[in-house]
């Protein structure tokens, strides 16, 4: 059995005080992926870089305070793997990957966008340059025997059942026709949506709330933290949870941890 969380902790400093490692200390995940480190690993404490019991790996931004990646895993990696191949993006702490002995476990942090800004442009360059690279990596993958995972913070939500207001963001980055298509093309080369396969028929559940308004208490949320699977590892998949706090004060981040058990 493998469980995995994957979480945006919007600050893993921050999220360490306000109660991030308590969470991992009861957490019965074998794997957790980290985005928006936001920091380099040597300002990490060590007992948030890699807590008793865990191998924490890291990818940083080159841009101080910004985006930042990571995995915590119980069993040590074989191999680490920062970037996927495309020079633009290789020091941006948007990918990491690990090799476990089945399975390659991937956390993303893509761009979030802002239309008519470079932001956006950047995040198309992104999509575009990382859906052939998940179609690479999950033939190498099947070649040694293993499945590929890839968790993180997409930043783009799928369908219409995947955020509260979707009538009001049809222009807005993150639920763009061209952004939602695109993760269509994810889920048509060989990947599958392992949360929405196992909550087919519901609105949610939602991952993100914004710090603005009372969006948490009203819970008028995002789906865009995703557990992306080849077939193999997806149809092992037998629960999937959002972490949600139980009260506004009690979160520690602006996303939930977005856990889900493989059984064997």
């Amino acid at each position: 059995m493998l469980t995995v969380s994957t979480i945006n902790v919007n600050g893993l400093r921050a999220a360490a005080k306000k109660g991030y490692l308590s969470w991992l200390e009861t957490s019965s995940a074998d794997v957790v992926c980290l985005q928006e480190v936001r920091a380099e690993p040597d300002e990490l404490p060590s007992d948030v870089h890699s807590p008793t019991g865990w191998h924490g790996v890291y990818a940083p931004s080159s841009l101080k305070g910004r985006a930042g990646v990571g995995i915590m895993s119980r069993v040590e990696p074989s191999s680490v793997r920062v970037g996927f191949g495309t020079a633009e993006f290789e020091s941006s702490g948007r990918y990491v990957e690990i090799e476990l002995p089945n399975v390659v476990v991937g956390s993303l942090y893509l761009p979030s966008g802002d239309v008519g800004t470079e932001k956006q442009d950047e995040k198309d360059r992104f999509m575009a340059a990382f859906l052939p690279y998940l179609v690479s990596l999950r033939e190498k993958a099947a070649v040694s025997g293993r499945e590929v995972l890839v968790c993180g913070d997409w930043n783009i939500a799928h369908q219409q059942a995947d955020l509260k207001n979707w009538r009001t963001n049809q222009k807005e980055s993150g639920f763009l026709p061209y952004e939602r298509e695109w993760m269509t093309s994810v889920f048509a080369s060989g990947y599958n949506d392992v949360v929405r396969a196992l909550h087919p028929d519901v609105t949610g559940p939602y991952s993100w709330w914004s710090y603005r308004g009372k969006a948490f208490d009203n819970d008028s949320g995002w789906r865009i933290d995703y557990h992306v699977a080849t077939d193999g590892l997806a149809a092992r998949a037998s629960s999937a949870v959002v972490e949600r706090a139980a009260t506004y004060a009690e979160r520690w981040s602006d996303h939930a941890p977005v856990t889900v058990v493989y059984s064997d």
